[in-house]
């Protein structure tokens, strides 16, 4: 049978800690703006970011995935290049796994593969 993992098209993170592929720019807002990325309870502005590939990668090994289904594409429909964080830079040194520490995770530079966007609705 299988295990999917129900991965969302971008990143998101509520309040303070390192999140690698975070969007502090208008793409960023834009996002969160059209997705209404913000706290159910308190109101509060999720952090946005580009897909992190390496953290998924982790999730799937950790949890056995099988395939995935990736939600909120229609988030970037009118985006006109995507980002998907496939590694990060890790004290001059490329890395391909997610750091097991929050102080090593907030040295990593996420390091992109660059796509065009679709720009059409999904």
């Amino acid at each position: 049978m299988p295990n999917l993992a129900a991965l969302s098209a971008y990143c998101t993170r509520v309040g303070a800690g390192p999140m690698p592929t975070e969007l502090k720019d208008e793409t960023g807002d834009l996002i969160r703006e059209r997705a209404h990325e913000y706290g159910t309870t308190t109101g509060r502005p999720r952090r946005c970011g580009w897909f992190d590939a390496v953290a998924a990668r982790l999730s799937t090994r950790i949890n056995g995935f099988t395939g995935a289904a990736i939600t909120r594409l229609d988030i970037l429909d009118t985006l006109p290049r995507l980002k998907i964080c496939i590694g990060y830079k890790l004290d001059g040194q490329t890395v391909d796994y997610f750091p097991s520490s929050v102080t090593t995770l907030e040295r990593c530079q996420p390091i992109y593969e660059e796509l065009p966007g679709w720009q059409a609705p999904t």
